[in-house]
């Protein structure tokens, strides 16, 4: 199911790139002074995504678990096929049944995932607010720049989420650390990586443990390059782990 999300979203906070003079008060002597600012921003969010919704939704009066899968930086652009090449967008377009929502957004071309962080919560919250969707049971899960938008994700919102796996990613440790929670993080990775290093997960794990979260499980694939990810999709244990987590 292909679905675009446009939303409109205000925050209280402004960028200034240049003050013209009109705004400074003449009433104000030269030096140091406490001011406040307090200004209403708006932007648009505009996203495409995959929706997967489980065989039976509609059919029971049920609130559903909800996966957040973010692709790697291949799957990046304006065909939302490209989502259909790895993760849970793959299975479900093979006809996986998932007891799950899935939300697979595509980032566009030329951007980040760990610079939409804001972006992908406001479609997480726009998606529960249109669906049957259990909130104490939102996870989120990535590979490859997905594995860093996880990591982004949960440093930002620690709250947010009721379990988080990240594959072969990286992330803010001083964030990590400091935001470290006691939020259940199942981590994946290749000991062969040679696209993003095994001590970039090796680094998030312990920053998180140093924070103090004893809920963090790490699996290290010995023989595995950059794609740790499709033994890890593929494995139903994952999808079971997710579900015994709520908030």
């Amino acid at each position: 199911m292909l679905r675009t999300m446009i939303v409109s979203m205000t925050a209280g906070i402004v960028t200034l790139a240049g003050c013209s003079p009109k705004t400074a008060q003449s009433s104000i002597q030269p030096g140091q002074h406490p001011q406040t600012l307090t200004k209403a921003v708006s932007r648009d969010v505009t996203m495409n995504y995959l929706l997967y919704l489980p065989k039976d939704y509609g059919k029971v009066d049920k609130k559903w678990p909800l996966i957040l899968f973010l692709h790697g930086a291949g799957e990046r652009g304006s065909d939302l096929n490209q989502l259909k090449a790895h993760g849970p967008s793959r299975l479900a377009a093979q006809g996986k049944e998932f007891d799950f929502i899935v939300v697979s957004p595509q980032c566009p071309k030329d951007n980040w995932w760990p610079n939409l962080a804001e972006d992908l919560i406001v479609l997480v919250d726009d998606v529960c607010e249109k669906y049957s969707v259990d909130t104490s049971r939102l996870y989120v899960t990535g590979l490859s720049m997905g594995g860093f938008g996880t990591w982004t994700l949960i440093a930002k919102y620690p709250n947010k989420f009721a379990a988080a796996a990240p594959i072969c990613g990286g992330g803010d440790v001083i964030m990590a650390r400091h935001n470290a929670g006691s939020l259940p993080i199942w981590v994946f990775h290749g000991a062969k990586d040679s696209v993003v290093p095994l001590s970039r997960s090796e680094d998030m794990v312990r920053a998180y443990q140093q924070g103090g979260n004893k809920n963090v499980k790490f699996t290290v694939y010995p023989e595995a390059d950059h794609d740790s990810w499709t033994a890890t999709y593929d494995n139903p244990e994952l999808y079971a782990w997710f579900l015994e987590h709520h908030k």
